[in-house]
């Protein structure tokens, strides 16, 4: 099986329990505050590592976020291409969940955004042809990384989250997948409509060469392909925290993939990931492992 590159956010997450969101003008209460290791870089990698597959993660943090590095080792995580700066401060996350699982993140790049060419080169030289590499949108020199992996021949997997200015049509281009959410969806097709039939058609369009994933949230998910597509509802649960719910699919979709499964049975195994994942609080330590997300397939839903 290839060798997977994921180069991305790590983040600090200080997550606070709250009745409600917090609005313009109000001081609110928290029910509680628990800090744990977060960055959407860091979530796919801990459930790509959890999924079975030899997973590499490049990225910087500050000498703050060195306990990020055994949350990725827990996961079977290599962590050396990780580098620690003495500068700059690990990015960190406010996370406000509120008592029906939802959650609404405050995001601050810290060392992130400290990602620079040469850094990458020295990350890329690592790998070649064949590989592939799994980016998001919450590190800087994005569209120089993704379009020298393309040039290298690595299979290159995007994640345009979250979405802004810094998703160019150049990374746009040089994806090879995309996996994205509605909202996402929407801001790159300039589609007004949040339907499946029409920003599946949009993305079909717009992207004719490419292999699209689409995630609508409680709608499930699709396939979409030039001459294919499908459909994969989502397994009903009792949500507790939807933090990393999409990180998890997004881990474990490209996990089937790479493992041959065809994209139904990937979709399939990524939502039941997914599922298990709200059920329980955390970013990271959410994520279910291989056995568990198998096992569940099996059983009563």
């Amino acid at each position: 099986m290839s060798r997977i590159l994921s180069f991305g956010s790590l983040n600090i997450d200080y997550v606070y329990s709250v009745d409600h969101f917090v609005q313009k003008g109000e001081t609110l209460s928290s029910d509680g505050m628990h800090v744990s290791s977060g960055g959407k870089g860091l979530n796919q990698s801990c459930a790509l590592g959890k999924a079975g597959c030899q997973v590499y993660h490049a990225g910087i943090i500050g000498k703050d976020g060195t306990f990020l590095l055994d949350v990725l080792k827990q996961a079977r995580v290599d962590t050396s291409l990780i580098r620690i700066s003495d500068e700059i401060q690990t990015g960190n996350t406010i996370i406000q969940n509120d008592k029906e699982g939802d959650n609404c993140i405050l995001l601050y790049g810290g060392a992130n955004q400290a990602v620079d060419p040469e850094f990458a080169d020295s990350v890329l030289s690592h790998f070649s042809r064949g590989d592939v590499i799994i980016l998001q949108n919450e590190i800087s020199s994005l569209e120089y990384i993704i379009t020298k992996a393309a040039s290298m021949g690595m299979t290159t997997v995007f994640n345009p989250s979250p979405y802004n200015e810094k998703i160019t049509p150049a990374v746009l281009d040089a994806a090879d997948w995309l996996i994205l959410n509605e909202t996402e969806a929407m801001g790159i097709t300039g589609s007004d409509s949040e339907k499946e039939e029409v920003l599946a058609e949009r993305l079909r369009t717009k992207f004719p060469d490419k292999k699209i994933v689409l995630t609508l949230g409680e709608r499930g998910s699709c396939f979409i392909r030039s001459d294919f597509s499908c459909h994969q509802d989502i397994f009903k649960v009792h949500a507790v925290d939807t933090t990393a719910a999409g990180d998890t699919f997004t881990g474990y979709f490209v996990a089937g993939v790479l493992h041959g499964e065809e994209i139904p049975e990937a979709l399939r195994i990524a939502a039941r990931a997914s599922a298990i994942a709200v059920t329980r609080a955390g970013a990271a330590a959410s994520i279910p492992w291989a056995d568990e997300v198998k096992n569940a397939l099996y059983d009563s839903l």
